[in-house]
């Protein structure tokens, strides 16, 4: 039998400077970016009455948190990135972590509900990082 699945995606973005530690090129010098992150959810059980997975204004409101604590900042002075090279990647794990811990204590049992699928950041629209969790 099929297992039936729903995914929503938000889109959102910010502005922050960083450098690359132990990068040999241009990056290892401070520059800055317009950083596009793309959030996606999955679920399987949609909400009795509404009959969606979540409402996206709680996705919304979630990332707008966590991008809100990083933009127009500078990175390599920020936590955890004061320790952690402000890659792509490791950003893409920040905001995942964020939006799980956002999704975990909010007060719409659908937000519980819902599994983080993945996290895609890009510099460019060129390139971008995705983290995502598997079991």
């Amino acid at each position: 039998m099929s297992k039936k699945l729903w995914r929503l995606t938000v889109r959102d973005d910010f502005s922050a400077g960083h450098a690359l530690r132990h990068y040999e090129g241009k990056c290892e010098r401070m520059h800055g970016h317009n950083f596009a992150v793309e959030l996606t959810v999955e679920g399987s059980q949609l909400a009795a009455g509404t009959e969606m997975l979540l409402d996206f204004k709680v996705l919304k409101k979630g990332l707008k948190a966590v991008l809100d604590a990083l933009d127009h900042r500078l990175l390599n002075e920020t936590p955890p990135f004061d320790r952690i090279n402000p890659s792509s990647e490791n950003l893409a794990r920040h905001i995942w972590q964020g939006m799980q811990a956002h999704l975990a204590a909010h007060d719409d049992p659908q937000a519980r509900l819902v599994r983080l699928h993945s996290v895609t950041v890009s510099e460019k629209g060129a390139q971008s990082a995705t983290y995502l969790e598997t079991d």
